[in-house]
């Protein structure tokens, strides 16, 4: 039986869409006039970290199973981005309570998430959409009102070449990368996460407080959003009210190209790591050829319904 299957089976879901990534970048590099170049890659890992690093929320809330789509990153993402900068005023004197105080609003915006589902027992996709709007309204109420600047050393840290002319942010990705995987695969919340998206009756024999890790779960995802909203407030340097929005969708299809089944309990962010890398080239590609934002909804969309059904239908190669 083993000799029957395909090679992509073999390869594995996170194997196969760093290759994908990989021809992407070859095609990258045919496609466009010029020679592709260190910086033009350099640029293109920029914008894959600051997805990867809006994704990894959204990665253990996945995970976790029981249906759950955070819906809610964008939102979140903009927000902490607001108040580092109406908080900070410029000054980087204040960036650290600045960035305490945005990942305590995530951490707490998070929290309500879970308890929504949890104790009201409101589906994910509505508890965390519901809660989207009234993050927005807040951000109307304290967003409209910029008075700040982006502080000197979050752009430093996150937008200036630290070593070979390598941006902070990419090294801040991999910081964190490292981080999360270690917290999935070797600590007693991982080993949990993955019981609760397999089967959370089964879970919960196994003396697993479920419904305390779910709300954890969506704790940690709102403290993960409002970080990447902070990281790509040092990308972009301006602030605007729907900064973080662009990413809710992109963040769901970095995770599924990586693996990770919708249903939970499969996969992991070095799976979310390569689906970024894969949207980001594919967004890069599809602008090279000059192809209109009609176009490239579409891709994503059809990319977003090819994965689900090829890791759906080959469950040897979602495990």
């Amino acid at each position: 039986m083993e000799r029957l299957r395909s090679p992509a089976s073999r390869l594995g879901p996170v194997g196969l869409a760093f290759l994908l990534a990989l021809l992407l970048l070859a095609l990258q590099a045919l496609v466009q006039p010029t020679p592709l170049t260190w910086s033009q890659t350099l640029n293109l890992l920029k914008i894959a970290a600051v997805l990867g690093l809006l994704s990894v929320g959204q990665t253990l809330v996945v995970l976790s199973g029981g249906g759950g789509v955070d819906l809610s990153v964008g939102a979140v993402a903009t927000l902490g981005a607001i108040v580092v900068y109406n908080f900070t005023r410029g000054q980087d004197a204040l960036l650290r309570p600045a960035l305490a105080l945005a990942l305590l609003v995530g951490l707490g915006l998070g929290a309500l998430n879970g308890v929504l589902i949890v104790h009201v027992r409101l589906p994910p996709l509505v508890a965390t959409l519901g809660l989207s709007s009234v993050v927005l309204g807040l951000i109307l109420w304290v967003g409209g009102r910029e008075r700040g600047e982006v502080p000197p050393l979050l752009v430093r840290l996150v937008s200036e070449p630290w070593v070979l002319g390598i941006p902070g942010v990419i090294f801040l990705w991999a910081f964190l990368g490292f981080l999360v995987s270690f917290l999935l695969r070797r600590t007693l919340y991982g080993k949990a996460l993955y019981a609760l998206g397999a089967n959370r009756a089964a879970a919960r024999l196994s003396g697993i407080p479920v419904e305390s890790y779910v709300v954890w779960t969506y704790a940690l995802a709102g403290l993960f959003n409002a970080l990447g909203g902070v990281i790509l407030l040092g990308h972009v340097q301006l602030i605007h009210l729907t900064l973080g929005e662009a990413y809710t969708l992109p963040s769901v299809i970095a995770v599924v190209a990586g693996g990770t089944s919708l249903s939970g309990g499969v996969g992991g962010y070095g799976g979310t790591v390569a689906g970024a890398l894969l949207i980001t080239l594919l967004q890069s590609v599809l602008l090279t050829l000059r192809v209109e934002e009609f176009g490239r909804q579409v891709a994503f969309g059809l990319i977003l319904l090819a994965l689900l059904a090829f890791y759906g239908r080959g469950r040897p190669l979602r495990q």
